[in-house]
């Protein structure tokens, strides 16, 4: 292995917290893959290095704290479009997320302290770095935004090869392959030769699976994209918001026309983003009435706010032909901080918390055929996008990502449906107020976008489903055991892999 590391004292710190930060670049949407055996390594080295225990946490929550900040910049942006009021949050509010984020980096730099160095302390590394990473979701109403796996995200045919494997281990397993890929590189020749062979397979098998996976005989919807590029502030003032419902009318009106010239018998669903409609939907039969005469006789899922009883909802609604509303779908998954306020947080930054739906459903209907929705954040939870017993045919989210400006922000978000679409096998729609809306393929393949800051509509056919993936029938379980294997594998007594150290 190499040698120890040079640096000690508050020096050394600032070196983990930028080694760190430059971790980082392997995320969305620069996927710099080859910054990640570099970055894990120093923090591994770090660790074995570390005089305690408590040294190594703390080389581990430094670097976790360089590494989400970093990922995480662009939450500065949600704070700029209410700065007069929380100006002094806007150099906290990256760092504060990560600082709830990277005590979880601390418990591999412990663990692998447990276990005789070699195969055994790697080992022991990854399995705990995924379980701690996994345990994500149970932050607050979860958080597992950036895992290391979705640095395999590569725009383009590249990034669709080396994410197939998500089909059968999810997200969650990518990150476990990536972080012992990383730390196996490190351990010279014989550790690029094991990492040499096991990419060849990796890519081999993704290759193949491209080729071979079942679609189903299943047509669905033809879909309208419309993407209104409505800026946050003339959201949050209700500014011209005349002007722009008349924007989405309009857009809405000539991509179904474009839809409906086809000439087939595929029906056709108009999709506006989270935040589409600046008002209350459900309260407002002129607009609905409106919305539905733009439609043209086609189906159209709106974003919208609902008032029940003095509880606020972020929800999905689905106008008919007639303009009457067919069906409701309620975000669940609520954004902490953002949409509602965790108990550790001892001010307020919401002028009002949203009341969380009633779960995961999915709308079955004519028009849009069998569609699990989602609101926005939601669909970074792996292996939690769909009702249980209620598969769907496709995917869609609706989405606002106007907070986060033209960042990294909504293309970590846009990698995240991307993800989704090739864990469960099925195609995803992602409709964003300000961009990026794009359409995947039940394998991940982009089939078209509409780029950042652009008012637009786009029309394509909704790719029909492939068969349950493996990922789709076990969930997060396959992963979860995969990494508590690295882990019971660790503790094998030494003589057992003598000849792997």
């Amino acid at each position: 292995m190499n040698p120890t590391l040079p640096l000690s004292g508050w020096r050394f710190g600032a070196l983990l917290l930028g080694v760190g930060a430059l971790t980082a670049l392997a995320f969305p949407p620069i996927c710099f893959v080859p910054i990640l055996p570099l970055g894990l390594l120093v923090l591994y080295r770090a660790a074995e290095d570390a005089v305690s225990w408590k040294h190594a946490a703390l080389y581990g929550f430094l670097f976790g704290l360089g590494l989400h900040t970093a990922g995480l910049y662009w939450l500065t942006n949600a704070i700029l479009t209410r700065v007069h009021d929380f100006w002094w949050v806007l150099p906290i509010a990256a760092p504060g997320v990560a600082c709830v984020i990277a005590p979880l980096v601390a418990i591999p730099a412990v663990a692998c302290r447990w276990v005789a160095p070699g195969w055994r302390r790697v080992l022991m590394f990854a399995g705990s770095w995924t379980l701690a990473d996994m345990a994500r979701v149970l932050l607050f109403s979860g958080f597992p935004w950036n895992p290391l796996g979705s640095a395999l995200e590569v725009p383009g045919s590249l990034g669709d090869i080396l994410i197939q494997p998500a089909s059968l281990i999810g997200v969650d397993g990518l990150t476990l392959v990536v972080v012992l890929a990383a730390l196996t590189v490190a351990r010279g020749r014989r550790g690029i030769a094991v990492a040499s062979c096991g990419f060849v397979v990796w890519v081999g098998w993704s290759v193949w699976h491209l080729h071979h996976m079942t679609v189903l005989p299943v047509q669905n919807p033809r879909a309208v994209v419309v993407q209104g590029n409505v800026s946050e502030e003339q959201i949050l003032t209700r500014a011209v918001r005349v002007d722009n419902f008349l924007k989405y009318l309009r857009l809405t009106a000539q991509g179904v026309q474009i839809a409906q010239a086809v000439g087939d018998e595929r029906p056709v669903v108009a999709i506006w983003p989270e935040s589409g409609f600046p008002g209350i939907l459900d309260e407002d039969a002129t607009a609905r009435s409106y919305i539905a005469r733009a439609a043209h006789g086609a189906m159209t899922m709106v974003g919208s706010d609902r008032d029940i009883l003095g509880h606020w909802y972020n929800s999905l609604e689905v106008v008919d032909p007639s303009g009457n509303i067919a069906a409701v779908y309620d975000k669940s998954r609520l954004v902490p901080f953002g949409e509602y306020k965790p108990w550790i947080v001892p001010f307020n930054l919401l002028p009002e918390a949203l009341t969380p739906g009633a779960g995961l459903k999915t709308l079955d209907m004519p028009g849009i055929g069998r569609v699990g929705p989602m609101v926005c954040y939601e669909v970074v939870f792996s292996g939690a996008v769909i009702a249980p017993h209620q598969r769907p045919h496709w995917l869609v989210t609706i989405s606002n990502d106007a907070w986060f400006g033209n960042s990294a922000g909504p293309r970590q978000h846009l990698a995240t449906g991307r993800m989704r679409a090739v864990e469960e096998g099925l195609p995803m729609v992602f409709v964003n107020n300000t961009g990026i809306s794009a359409i995947y393929n039940g394998q991940g393949h982009e089939m078209q976008r509409l780029g950042w800051g652009v008012a637009q509509e786009m029309v394509a056919d909704i790719p029909p489903p492939l068969a349950p993936t493996l990922f789709a029938r076990l969930g997060r379980h396959f992963p979860l055991a995969l990494a508590v294997l690295c882990v019971m594998l660790a503790w094998v007594p030494a003589h057992r892999l003598k000849g792997y150290q």
